[in-house]
C-alpha cells in the first residue's frame, strides 16, 4: 500500500502583521501567506500533508510555527529553529506540537562548531527524538560541514540539493557535498532550483540519483518562495520535479520517503495502512 504524497517543505506560512521578527534578519516580508492557502495548495495538487520550514526571519521564536501546525495537526509537520543549548524539556514540547526537525540556517552566517559538546549534546539528543537536522548552505561551508555531519548521529536533511553553483558539480565545497549525499543518513531535498545556479540543481539531483538512487531524495515546493516569488506557481515546483523522475521514482519522492523520514524508517510503521499513525506521537494521523 502506497504512502499519501507528503512535501518536505515550504516556508511557514506567514503574516507579517502578527508576527515578531528577529532582530538580525536578512529580510522582512510583506505579504501574507497563511495557513489556510497552504493547505488549499496541497487540496488542489492532490498532496495529503506537508512539512513547515521555520524561516530565517522568525529567528528562534517557534510560536507562529506552532500556531500554524496546531490548524490542521494530522496533515502538517514543521522544523523549528533552536538554540544548540536548548533543553530537553523543550525538545518534547517541540516534538509534542509536531515538529519533526530543526534547521540550521547558514547562508550567510559563519560555521558552528559542531565538534563542541553542546553540538553534540545536540545531536544525541535529536537522535533520541527523531528529530532530523535540516542543513542550508552553500559552496565552502560544506568543506567544514562534512566530516562533522558525516559522523551526526541522527538524520540529516541537506536543504536544496546543498545549493550547487554550477552543472559541472566543480565549484568549491562541491566534492564534500557530494561525498555527504552518499552516506546512509544523509539526505538530499530536491527544491528551489531558483536559488542555485542555472542548470545546476538539475545537475545535482540528476547527479544524486545517478549515484546513490532516489531512497533518500525529498521534494519541497519553498512555498510561498520568499525573495524569489515573481512568476512563480505551485505547480511549476512540481512540474520541475516530475520532469528529472521517472514515474517510479515520482512515487517514491513524494510518497514512501517522507513516510520513512518521519517514522525513523521503522518498518511497522511503514506497512501501516493510510491513516494509520506515521510519527512518534499516537495523536498524530497522516490522513489518507
Amino acid at each position: 500500500m502506497h504512502a499519501p504524497p507528503t512535501e518536505l517543505s515550504i516556508r511557514t506560512p506567514m503574516s507579517p502583521r502578527a508576527m515578531r521578527f528577529a532582530p538580525t534578519r536578512r529580510y522582512t516580508p510583506d505579504y501574507d501567506a497563511t495557513p489556510d492557502t497552504y493547505l488549499s495548495l496541497l487540496d488542489t495538487h492532490g498532496l495529503d500533508g506537508g512539512v513547515l520550514v521555520q524561516p530565517s526571519f522568525l529567528g528562534t521564536d517557534n510560536s507562529y510555527l506552532l500556531e500554524a501546525l496546531g490548524k490542521a495537526p494530522h496533515r502538517l509537520w514543521g522544523v523549528a529553529v533552536i538554540d544548540p543549548g536548548t533543553s530537553r524539556d523543550e525538545l518534547d514540547r517541540l516534538v509534542r506540537a509536531g515538529v519533526c526537525g530543526i534547521r540550521l540556517n547558514l547562508v550567510g552566517r559563519p560555521v558552528p562548531p559542531l565538534h563542541e559538546a553542546v553540538w553534540q549534546r545536540l545531536g544525541r539528543a535529536l537522535a533520541a527524538r527523531n528529530l532530523h537536522l535540516e542543513v542550508q548552505a552553500r559552496a565552502e561551508q560544506w568543506n567544514e560541514l562534512s566530516p562533522w555531519l558525516l559522523r551526526w548521529p541522527g538524520q540529516v536533511v541537506v536543504d536544496h540539493l546543498g545549493l550547487p553553483l554550477d552543472t559541472t558539480l566543480s565549484s568549491p565545497g562541491a566534492k564534500a557535498l557530494v561525498s555527504l549525499l552518499t552516506a546512509d543518513h544523509v539526505w538530499v531535498k530536491a527544491s528551489a532550483p531558483y536559488r542555485s545556479a542555472r542548470a545546476a540543481a538539475s545537475a545535482m539531483l540528476h547527479h544524486v540519483l545517478d549515484t546513490a538512487g532516489p531512497a533518500r531524495t525529498l521534494w519541497g515546493s519553498d512555498w510561498p518562495w520568499t525573495q524569489h516569488e515573481e512568476g512563480r506557481t505551485y505547480a511549476d515546483t512540481l512540474s520541475w520535479l516530475m520532469r528529472q523522475l521517472s514515474a517510479t521514482e515520482i512515487t517514491q519522492v513524494l510518497c514512501a520517503n517522507p513516510l520513512r523520514l518521519l517514522t525513523g524508517g521503522r518498518a511497522g510503521d511503514l506497512a501501516a495502512p493510510v491513516g494509520g499513525s506515521v510519527s512518534r506521537r499516537s495523536s498524530r494521523k497522516l490522513r489518507g
